[in-house]
């Protein structure tokens, strides 16, 4: 049986997104993720863009609320923002809380490559340590 990790960040556009698209396609033989946020708006299309450079299509998915989850278990949910785990949502519900902090891309300067470069960076990053976290963990 799989077990399932929600990633929370704010806005729910990049990061969550990414990491998302990423465990799904790494690691969907083990877990199902899933992602949300305290304000839902729309993935980027930068996000969708580099998952796509991997081979990953995320451009099926959506920006999600927290409250589109109520009543689900997960057994992981790991919080994602950069700044603090405090400023991302919290999630109640009795599970493990983890935070993983990585800088939001979409706050990057300068030109369309500058930019898409930090939004390969933070990928690749993710990818890193979200596959050796969730494998190193998972036999727990």
């Amino acid at each position: 049986m799989k077990q399932r990790v929600l990633f929370l960040c704010t806005h729910n556009a990049n990061r969550s997104q990414m990491a998302e698209g990423l465990v799904n396609h790494f690691l969907g033989d083990r877990w199902e993720a899933c992602s949300a946020g305290t304000e839902a708006t729309r993935v980027n299309p930068r996000a969708t863009r580099a998952m796509a450079e991997l081979g990953i299509d995320i451009s099926g998915q959506h920006s999600k609320n927290l409250a589109e989850f109520d009543g689900q278990s997960f057994d992981r949910v790991i919080t994602l923002c950069g700044d603090a785990a405090e400023t991302c949502p919290l999630f109640v519900g009795g599970v493990r809380r983890e935070h993983l902090g990585f800088t939001d891309p979409s706050r990057t300067a300068g030109t369309e490559e500058e930019i898409m470069a930090e939004f390969r960076r933070v990928r690749d990053e993710m990818r890193e340590k979200l596959t050796t976290h969730l494998t190193g963990d998972s036999h727990e």
